[in-house]
């Protein structure tokens, strides 16, 4: 079967790609493995709960109409970032926004819902069950594809968009062979990814502040390692965490120091264990019995457990016909928890492309889209790569000191916090201006052999 646009992955980098491509008269079709949940009727990607979005990430993602409130779980107010000694309550992203306000949590199966119809009510033909078995690609003179699904189905097409998100599992199959150089290497799952865990749990009703996410920065080991709590509907909130895979215990320094290890353990809690311990140490006033665990919820009994890209993007090999889009590019950050917004963002502006015939112009036109928001991301991941708890603790005090209520200021007023604001100004100019003109890209399109 022929298609204009072939997208692999129905999550919202695949979705947002076959709206856009379909609404500009393309022949367009996702393809979906499908996995069930309790919460969805049908079946859908792989998607798991997110923080949410905040108010500049809608602008980011530029839809054409907004979100629906039944994908809302609760507006927002702001974010509490808790350190070891000290603390930030942000009430303002001190981002110019058209949201209203904070932003909000959000039911991601919804999400992907919504914008899977949103998909289909233009065109776009989904087929969900079967998965990707192979992609076979045509090189010599104008690129070609064909994807071969599990069941034996070949679709042929011009255009091919990547959205199988951080596991990479097709994408790895289609750029390795254009990477001589073994770049892909640095993009493979257990090197270029994070692990999350999260447990759906009900707080006590005089607890939980329905209108705020809260961080704990400094309480566990790992590069961007953090526990959260997202409020959801009613008391109900996700309690979870972020880790580098693979981390050894025996070369986290200063052991003692994080608050959710103990002197015993000989290798890395895992997420459950991690979450217990959040829980005891954030509210010493009640017992773990008072947040029972939610079992109807989640991917396997009120817990979900899934991968999120920790890399910088990557650019595509455009001159093949192809673009790679959301988590599978890692254009989304363990940093930031998520990026449902980019990868709409970069669905979008691929599907539209590759529907125009324009694919060539993807990479410059991602890079305008999101370019500033991956940046600063990056840059401060960077900054942060080995801090410890006193460094955390040090860097919410400069924060916490210049911080005005509206959430708005001049980095530059870090200069008036001695040596510690001046060392993390420096330290994130320096690394911003590292990252110019596209530079926070790890794979960069002169790389590929095509």
């Amino acid at each position: 079967m022929d298609y204009d646009v072939v997208i692999v992955g129905g999550g919202p980098a695949g979705s947002a790609a076959g709206h856009a491509a379909a609404a500009a008269g393309a022949d367009a079709v996702v393809i979906e493995k499908g996995v069930p949940r309790a919460d969805r009727e049908g079946l859908g990607p792989d998607s798991t709960d997110a923080a949410g979005i905040l108010d500049y990430w809608v602008d980011i993602m530029d839809l054409d109409e907004p979100i629906p409130d039944n994908v809302k779980h609760r507006e927002l107010s702001g974010a509490d970032f808790i350190g070891p000694s000290n603390s930030v309550r942000l009430n303002s992203t001190g981002m110019d926004a058209s949201y209203p306000n904070f932003g909000f949590t959000m039911h991601r199966a919804r999400f992907d819902d919504w914008l899977r119809e949103r998909a289909e009510s233009v065109g776009t033909e989904y087929r969900v069950g079967t998965g990707v078995r192979d992609v076979e690609s045509e090189l010599t003179g104008e690129p070609s594809h064909t994807v071969v699904l599990n069941d034996g189905t070949e679709l042929s097409t011009r255009y091919l968009v990547l959205a199988d998100g951080p596991q990479r599992t097709v994408t790895g199959k289609v750029l390795d062979p254009l990477l001589p150089g073994g770049e892909f290497d640095n993009m493979a799952t257990t090197r270029a990814n994070h692990i999350a865990y999260q447990e759906y749990r009900e707080f006590p009703d005089d607890l939980l502040e329905r209108d705020r996410l809260k961080f704990w920065w400094g309480y566990m080991p790992g590069h961007t390692a953090y526990p959260w709590v997202f409020p959801n509907d009613g008391d109900v909130a996700r309690v979870g965490l972020t880790m580098p895979i693979g981390l050894d215990i025996d070369e986290v320094a200063d052991r003692e120091s994080y608050r959710l290890l103990c002197p015993e353990d000989d290798r890395v809690p895992q997420g459950k264990t991690y979450i217990e311990r959040l829980i005891e140490t954030a509210y010493p006033e009640y017992d773990l019995d008072d947040f029972p665990l939610q079992t109807d919820r989640g991917k396997a009994n009120g817990t979900e457990t899934y991968p999120i890209s920790s890399t910088r993007p990557i650019e595509s090999p455009t001159a093949a016909n192809v673009a790679v889009v959301g988590g599978a590019m890692g254009a989304t950050s363990a940093f930031h928890e998520g990026g449902d917004h980019v990868a709409v963002r970069t669905g979008k502006i691929a599907g539209r492309l590759a529907a125009r015939g324009a694919l060539r112009a993807y990479n410059d036109e991602w890079h305008r889209a999101i370019g500033q928001e991956v940046r600063r991301n990056v840059a401060m991941a960077d900054v942060v790569r080995d801090y410890g708890p006193d460094d955390w603790d040090r860097l919410f005090d400069v924060v916490d000191a210049i911080l005005p209520e509206d959430g708005f200021y001049d980095p530059s007023d870090a200069l008036r916090e001695g040596i510690h604001g001046m060392r993390l100004l420096y330290q994130y100019k320096r690394a911003k201006f590292g990252c110019r003109k596209g530079r926070y890209a790890q794979i960069r399109e002169d790389d590929y052999a095509v």
